[in-house]
């Protein structure tokens, strides 16, 4: 295994950010968890992975929302072990916003955690990346492509990290290769916006009729980053088959 190649990944504390830092760092990689409320979380990961192989995670704390602290975010990352070769934009905010009721502060938590932050990350991130023929993974969304009804905020800016994943890949080619994953259900959220009756209701619309784990989508991160040196510019579903017929 390869211990030199750091990958940071946002938004790691928890859930499926946190797999993806068990199973890159499973890999050989070097982690950066990066973190904004979940300091405790974070830092056990952080303990836990240094327990199993010491020197080789740290923990970075930032509100991506602050547009201005992210090109020191990079930097620091890159810092920490002189390099960084893969950025993984997993942080994200997820909330409803029926039409009617939208306000300035919706716009800026959804566009701003699910589109801004990863541009302007990614936009800091490119000379090094470059610099060591690296990698982007983007955590998208099947409904960037088929909105969810009642969240139309969070559907458009997942829509536009599509994009710019696409965007992206144009240009950093041909030095580093930009790609995104797309979940369905996978995990759900620890709070009440899907009751029971709806989140059978989706499962039952996915093709395998079942939800998926964090595991499924932080396999698929992996394959991009380390075994698919042809690929670039692509979405990758991971979702039961469920958008195959929404």
């Amino acid at each position: 295994m390869n211990h030199e190649r750091v990958v940071m990944i946002t938004g790691a504390a928890r859930r499926v950010g946190a797999q993806t830092a068990r199973t890159l760092h499973g890999a050989g990689w070097r982690v950066v968890i990066h973190h904004h409320r979940s300091t405790g979380e974070a830092h056990a990961l952080v303990e836990s992975l240094n327990a199993l192989r010491p020197g080789s995670a740290a923990g970075l704390a930032a509100d991506l929302l602050d547009t201005d602290g992210l090109p020191p975010l990079v930097t620091a990352a890159t810092a920490l072990w002189g390099r960084l070769d893969a950025l993984v934009n997993n942080a994200s905010s997820f909330f409803p916003t029926p039409l009617g009721s939208v306000t300035a502060q919706d716009w800026d938590s959804l566009v701003g955690s699910n589109f801004k932050a990863p541009l302007f990350l990614a936009q800091a991130a490119a000379p090094e990346l470059r610099a060591r023929g690296g990698c982007i993974v983007n955590i998208a969304d099947i409904h960037a492509e088929r909105p969810l009804a009642g969240y139309a905020l969070y559907s458009a800016s997942k829509g536009a990290l599509a994009t710019l994943t696409r965007a992206l890949a144009i240009e950093l080619a041909p030095q580093v290769r930009v790609n995104g994953v797309a979940p369905g259900p996978i995990q759900w959220p620890d709070d009440p916006l899907f009751d029971a009756v709806e989140r059978s209701r989706i499962v039952e619309h996915t093709l395998l009729k079942r939800e998926g784990c964090p595991q499924d989508i932080a396999r698929t991160v992996r394959f991009l980053i380390e075994d698919a040196p042809y690929i670039t510019g692509q979405i990758i579903a991971v979702d039961g088959g469920r958008s195959a017929h929404l």
